[in-house]
């Protein structure tokens, strides 16, 4: 009896073996046949390896007192110590406040001309005053951030600025837009739309190429105008790239870019410009607080990958595209 018991368990376990030993041989079979397709990708994986996931081990340090001497494992634990000296401290509230206000700011200005500008583009026949207009609202995302932060200053300067001697001239006061805080956030988000929205066009525009032109040609037929056929058509073609590009914007709300802020800051828009990027490369790189800066900046990612996954799962709960 025991005998005849164990021989279904045996052929269940040869079945096993059999259909995993296949698995790995289609699965090998598959790569061998998409094997140039993995050589391109390669590159692009290897620089994620080894500048965002091998420095990831470094992360601990913001649970010790890290003193290079002594290495990252010789340093002493200290658990939440700096987390807690982060949320108990003064400015706190003010990097908080200044970091989601910005970005806010951006996501609410910044994301629906993108789309705007594709479907305005998408209505332009081929010909030389569309390859202008895409020329002209490309152009500047090619401009480096250092050269862009340059030209603003410039164009707002109290005194040779060309937005002054406009203002002065329709017979309003001089403005200090870079040394006052309440229009640090503004110059900001504009300049940035100004330079990212071309670019960011592009995305929206490839997803429109993808409509069927029997539905406008149907359309039409039944009387819709070009604002209908926009609404209706073209709208919903687009909508899982917009719902995938919403649910990254906001999956990185928190992180404010610490180059083109530092640019721009100074003593007098400090209170407005003091954000938590530029926060930790100050106390990282020229106060050398190692410790403290990890944990600023994990905190930080911790809050966007929270935001992320919370996002992601609303989208796909009320039936939108999703991430994963």
């Amino acid at each position: 009896m025991t005998v005849l018991k164990s021989q279904p368990v045996i052929h269940n376990e040869i079945n096993l073996k059999a259909r995993t030993s296949n698995n790995q041989k289609g699965w090998i079979k598959k790569v061998q046949a998409s094997r140039q397709l993995y050589w391109f990708v390669l590159p692009a994986f290897l620089i994620f390896l080894i500048f965002s996931y091998i420095p990831m081990y470094g992360i601990v340090i913001a649970f010790k007192d890290y003193v290079p001497a002594l290495g990252i494992w010789g340093s002493p634990w200290v658990g939440f110590k700096h987390f807690q000296r982060f949320f108990d401290s003064y400015y706190f509230a003010d990097l908080l406040k200044n970091t989601l206000g910005i970005s806010v700011y951006s996501l609410i200005v910044g994301f629906p001309l993108p789309i705007i500008l594709a479907l305005a583009l998408n209505e332009i026949k081929d010909g030389p005053f569309k390859k202008f207009t895409q020329t002209v609202t490309y152009a500047p995302n090619f401009i480096s951030v250092v050269v862009m932060v340059g030209m603003v200053i410039s164009f707002l300067s109290p005194s040779t600025g060309m937005i002054n001697h406009l203002l002065e001239f329709m017979g309003f006061d001089r403005i200090a837009f870079m040394t006052d805080p309440k229009w640090f956030k503004t110059v900001y988000v504009l300049s940035g739309v100004w330079q990212g929205t071309g670019w960011s066009s592009v995305i929206y525009l490839a997803a429109l190429s993808g409509v069927d032109t029997q539905l406008h040609e149907a359309a039409v037929v039944d009387g819709a105008s070009r604002l209908q056929r926009i609404w209706h058509i073209n709208l919903p073609t687009i909508r899982p790239t917009m719902v995938i590009l919403l649910i990254m914007s906001v999956g990185s709300i928190m992180s404010v870019g610490y180059e083109k802020i530092l640019l721009m800051q100074n003593p007098l828009n400090l209170e407005a410009s003091n954000v938590i990027s530029t926060f930790v490369y100050q106390q990282g790189l020229l106060d050398a607080q190692y410790s403290y800066a990890t944990a600023v900046g994990l905190f930080n990612s911790v809050i966007n990958a929270i935001l992320l996954i919370s996002v992601n799962k609303i989208a796909s709960k009320i039936g939108e595209s999703s991430l994963f």
